[in-house]
């Protein structure tokens, strides 16, 4: 059954996997399936056969299947699922328990759990005795420390005894299952995956952080028989009140992997200093003996210029010097944007590459999250809905392949994925990664680093590992050189990339685009009239000819709508004919091109949200003007990206509406706003960055840019004014037959959704970042007045 085809061996093999985590907190199951839609969505298997993956990380766990015991097993899922699997010709690596407490009735602190795992293990290999790759249980070691030690899942410990119980209940678990599945498939093989970070320090925490680098290798010590009465690690399990001859049990009864299978993320190295004025208030914690901040190594400045950091190169190399088994990637994900997800996923595989040209047995690199993943941020332990895209993102009627599906797919065929964005480093790479120390010089640079960081909702990484309760010491440790780039190559590498070309360099969309693009190291030009005039053709031909952008935004207009009733013929050659034109030129040249439409295509009629596929019917010369510029820009670039989206508000313009209300009423003012005219109001920074992500994954059409939810300006204005701790009473509403000096008329309604995705967060999101920004800016107005 296995797929032997690698295209290239001289390369990993493209593997994949499926975030399907099941944790318990409390009482409460998370289920990342039900979250994702896999559970009740068969047809993502085709999906994934798609791009071309030889072998996948696939669940089928024990709390789901078999939660009573195996003799009343629905196998109904589990059937149909590894059927298709076979079908599409790709090779399970079998999951059976997933940071899981397995089914309510045990736990992973109970005797019992490993027999129960062992015994439900066998019934899979009975079941489907054509399976060859098992992962009985994923992450000891992480679930452990969660559960047993710093109390985030079920059963919620905080002391060592905890932690060693619930370790070694669960390597003992795959010691168990994998002898099980072997009386029944005699070459079946394990694949044991683990985070493998590395913790740095100052030199009073360096016993705490070699006491964090003995500690990574501990479950995968157990697995091999490896852990012995002189490490440091079974003194400490001893110590903390777990039996010798629970540790000499696996001394007795080894079961080494056949595949290691390290999960490596950018927060899983780590920095201790007892330092803590420098570090943000969350970080602090302690061990029983000193008081530190713990913080992600990747963020903190050092005399060397890679900074702390060893990366997969160093990490893969010690693991396969320590235990000279083969090593798979086993999960490769980062909580970011689009071209950061691919920049990460590029840097690891072309370490893996070099790794095994030296000699290192890497077997294969997995793409993790097929379908994304739920709530990582706050390690699973609240059902928030924040969502990380991976290679589909699933906020859609169906799965949407992203840029990463597509990289991937030309990876398992051998090629290489070529993408200007691509080839610039990842911000773990760069020299102004630095967030740490604080000083007084550098506070409120580094408040509004964090503020743009919200307001983006990009968490830079995933899976933040926390330290709680662990107190033994030993001897200092070395730290290895980083693999950071100097602000040279940097340089370097922007300015040898072709950029953004972005128009509408005095508009509110432009400067925003700038902004960010600056804020997500995207080389672009941002470029007025003079530059670039969008209705004469020669001068669009001569700006593209020197900046040969990749992809251009059409953030210019004609936005009067009052006026645009007078001057139809002046807002039709910019919106109508000067988008088209841009088209035509970035068709013929083969460049990405995108432009905005309005939600005043529409009449107003509908009273519901308006989908992409509702005809239009334009009220005014404005919404005209962009209903036309829709048809010609699609007839001329069918593969052009169309935007539609509503009212602005943002923190960076003194004139939208949002900010106009808060003026007024921090001056003591009330303020008029409509009652009766309801809209979709849109966060600028969501909308830009979505943009942009639609742009890196090369889609097309129309699409509804809009944060969810629709409520009338008066509400809108009112639900703004509260979040900013402002009188909400202070907003008067009135009916829209009472303003004065519209000329144009104007839909009542113009809410849009999306039947494409809702790829923006909720309004209610979007106006709380939007008010911390507001005060934060007010906070460091006051403080610098």
């Amino acid at each position: 059954m296995e797929k032997s085809d690698n295209l290239n061996p001289a390369y990993p093999e493209v593997w994949a996997g499926l975030e399907c985590t099941v944790n318990r907190v409390g009482d409460e199951y998370m289920d990342q399936m039900q979250l994702n839609g896999h559970a009740i969505r068969e047809e993502d298997i085709a999906l994934f056969a798609s791009i071309g993956v030889s072998k996948m990380r696939y669940p089928l766990l024990w709390e789901l299947t078999a939660p009573n015991g195996p003799a009343t097993a629905d196998w109904s899922w589990g059937d149909r699922r590894l059927k298709l699997l076979q079908e599409h010709n790709i090779t399970p690596i079998l999951g059976l328990v997933h940071h899981g407490s397995g089914p309510r009735h045990t736990n992973l602190a109970d005797p019992k759990f490993p027999e129960g795992v062992a015994e439900y293990a066998r019934a899979v290999a009975e079941r489907y005795p054509w399976l060859e790759y098992f992962t009985p249980v994923n992450e000891p070691l992480t679930t452990a420390r969660f559960s047993g030690l710093y109390g985030v899942w079920y059963p919620h410990g905080r002391d060592g005894y905890t932690f060693g119980l619930t370790l070694l209940h669960q390597c003992k678990a795959t010691v168990l299952a994998m002898r099980a599945i072997r009386e029944v498939i005699p070459h079946a093989k394990l694949v044991q995956t683990e985070d493998l970070g590395k913790t740095y320090s100052t030199p009073l925490l360096a016993y705490q952080a070699a006491a964090d680098n003995e500690r990574r290798w501990v479950s995968l010590d157990l697995l091999t028989g490896n852990l012995s009465s002189e490490d440091s690690m079974w003194k400490y399990f001893v110590d903390s009140g777990i039996p010798e001859e629970d540790l000499q049990w696996f001394r007795d009864n080894p079961c080494p992997p056949d595949i290691i299978g390290i999960n490596h993320y950018p927060t899983s190295e780590r920095y201790l200093d007892e330092k803590m004025e420098g570090f943000p208030e969350w970080s602090h914690g302690g061990n029983g003996i000193h008081q530190y901040a713990d913080v992600e190594a990747l963020r903190v400045k050092t005399d060397d210029p890679a900074g702390f950091y060893s990366g997969h190169k160093v990490l893969l190399r010690e693991t396969w010097e320590r235990y000279g088994l083969p090593i798979s990637v086993t999960e490769v994900h980062i909580c970011g944007a689009r071209e950061e997800q691919i920049q990460w996923f590029k840097h690891v595989w072309d370490s893996c590459t070099e790794l095994k040209k030296n000699g290192v047995n890497i077997v294969g690199v997995a793409a993790w999250s097929l379908l994304g993943t739920f709530d990582w941020v706050n390690l699973v332990t609240r059902a928030d809905g924040f969502y990380e895209p991976g290679v589909f993102d699933v906020r859609g009627p169906k799965p949407r392949p992203t840029a990463l599906a597509k990289m991937l797919t030309q990876l398992a065929q051998g090629k290489n994925y070529e993408h200007p964005l691509f080839q610039l480093p990842g911000w773990w790479q760069r020299p102004d990664r630095y967030f740490y120390p604080f000083t007084p010089e550098n506070l409120e640079e580094h408040s509004q680093i964090f503020l743009r960081r919200e307001e983006s909702r990009f968490g830079r990484g995933t899976k933040a590992y926390w330290r709680l309760n662990w107190n033994p010491i030993y001897e200092t440790e070395t730290i290895p050189d980083g693999t950071g780039l100097t602000e040279e190559q940097v340089h370097h590498l922007e300015n040898t990339t072709r950029p953004i070309l972005i128009t509408g360099a005095t508009g509110t969309l432009g400067s925003a685009f700038a902004r960010l693009c600056g804020d997500r190291h995207i080389p672009y030009r941002l470029v007025g009239r003079k530059q670039m005039n969008i209705t004469d053709p020669f001068s669009i031909e001569r700006a593209i000819n020197y900046y040969q952008p990749w992809a251009v935004i059409n953030a210019a207009g004609y936005v009067k709508v009052d006026d645009a009733e007078d001057n139809a013929e002046a807002c039709d050659l910019v919106n109508s004919h000067g988008a088209m034109l841009l088209a035509a030129t970035c068709q013929k040249r083969g460049i990405q091109y995108l432009t905005f439409s309005s939600d005043l295509v529409f009449d107003g009629l509908k009273q519901q949200p308006y989908l992409e596929s509702d005809a239009v019917n334009p009220l005014n010369v404005y919404g005209k003007s962009k209903a036309l510029s829709e048809k010609y820009v699609l007839d001329m670039h069918p593969k052009a990206l169309v935007v539609r989206t509503s009212s602005f508000f943002g923190p960076w313009d003194e004139s939208n509406f949002l900010t106009l209300m808060l003026q007024q009423l921090l001056a003591g003012n009330s303020f008029l706003a409509p009652e009766d005219i309801i809209i979709s109001p849109t966060y600028v920074p969501d909308l830009v960055n979505a943009c942009l992500d639609l742009l890196v994954d090369e889609e097309s059409g129309i699409w509804h840019l809009t944060n969810e939810g629709e409520l009338s300006w008066a509400d809108f204005a009112r639900k703004g004014a509260e979040l900013a701790g402002l009188n909400p009473s202070l907003i008067q509403g009135f009916s829209a037959n009472e303003l004065q000096g519209q000329q144009a008329p104007r839909p009542r309604y113009s809410a849009l959704s999306s039947e494409r995705g809702q790829l923006l967060p909720s309004l209610e999101d979007a106006l709380m970042r939007y008010a911390n920004r507001m005060k934060l800016s007010r906070r460091i107005a006051l403080k610098t007045a």
